[in-house]
């Protein structure tokens, strides 16, 4: 399945290569499926109906009314739908990322603040892949719940490595369905509820020595310098130290794996870059339609190509089995 938001070239008369297909133009009456395509295109980029309209109606000859985008609208909604229902037993996923972002929407005509649950899992030849969105009303364990039996009950596997943001939520459900994964918490993460807990004046020097056990070279090396850290720390902010002893050996889960894969296992930024295009695009429309409305357009982003994923880094050597981790040692 594939949403089509891509562009036809063809020749018009005037025998110049045009991006659209022939019957769009003004002589037709009747838009094709490209032209919905097109429209759908420009809404799911961050364009309000109205402006599509207006926008389009000039090129296709005054022809693009408002059910014209109301029914290309519910076309990408058809994909979208179809997308949340499919299988997922043939995909031989072996890593999740979970994250949440906040997005407003227009609910009973006020704006209310929803949390877009994302599930996104790595493939055995670390490709990475969109597997499932939720819109509720907050990040808590039944949320993430709800959207993890989802994913069980449409065939994944459990995976052998979850990274997550470190939700107290996330960590629950997680806990009660596949209590036997791998789990990393968010190096990024923890290191803004770090800073929450120390004076503005101490921000640079703990991000300084929190970087320097994070990226140390070694696994023996960065687990010295935890030890350092927690000393130092609990003399001059215990709150810090607390909260990274709170972490345990979910914070350097990493460590257990290859060098070169340590990179795309301390964070969940692959879905933070999502998330960072996605309220780009949505910035012109600032109160989405519903909640729905905000998980297809996080969706379409992929669908539509407007963003390509890559595979992980050092994705050849996933089929390596992690070591054991003593981080008291």
């Amino acid at each position: 399945m594939e949403l089509s938001l891509r562009r036809a070239q063809v020749r018009g008369e005037d025998g110049r290569s045009r991006e659209f297909h022939s019957a769009l133009l003004p002589r037709y009456k009747r838009l094709t499926s490209s032209a919905s395509a097109l429209i759908a295109g420009a809404y799911l980029a961050g364009v309000n109906t109205r402006r599509v309209r207006l926008a389009l109606g000039k090129l296709f000859g005054g022809a693009v009314s408002k059910d014209t985008v109301s029914r290309a609208w519910r076309r990408v909604q058809g994909d979208f739908e179809s997308w949340n229902r499919r299988r997922l037993e043939g995909e031989p996923i072996v890593r999740l990322i979970l994250d949440g972002t906040v997005v407003h929407v227009r609910l009973d005509r006020q704006s209310t603040a929803l949390s877009i649950l994302v599930a996104m899992g790595v493939r055995a030849d670390g490709q990475k892949m969109l597997l499932g969105l939720r819109a509720l009303a907050e990040e808590s364990e039944a949320a993430w719940g709800d959207l993890l039996q989802d994913l069980e009950s449409r065939g994944l596997n459990r995976p052998e490595l979850v990274i997550i943001d470190g939700g107290k939520g996330l960590e629950a459900a997680l806990a009660a369905l596949w209590p036997n994964s791998a789990v990393q918490r968010c190096t990024v993460h923890k290191l803004r509820n770090l800073i929450a807990h120390a004076p503005k004046k101490l921000h640079e020097e703990l991000t300084a020595d929190y970087s320097a056990m994070i990226y140390a070279e070694t696994a023996a090396l960065a687990l010295a310098r935890r030890q350092a850290f927690l000393r130092k720390w609990r003399l001059r902010c215990p709150g810090v130290a607390r909260s990274l002893e709170e972490a345990g050996e979910r914070m350097f889960t990493f460590l257990r794996y290859p060098p070169v894969q340590w990179k795309s296992i301390r964070t969940t930024n692959a879905i933070e870059r999502l998330h960072e295009e996605f309220k780009r695009r949505i910035k012109a429309l600032c109160v989405l339609r519903c909640a729905d409305t905000a998980c297809m357009m996080f969706w379409a982003l992929l669908a539509s190509g407007q963003i390509t994923l890559r595979k992980v880094d050092g994705w050849q050597t996933l089929h390596v089995q992690p070591n054991a981790l003593d981080i008291a040692a």
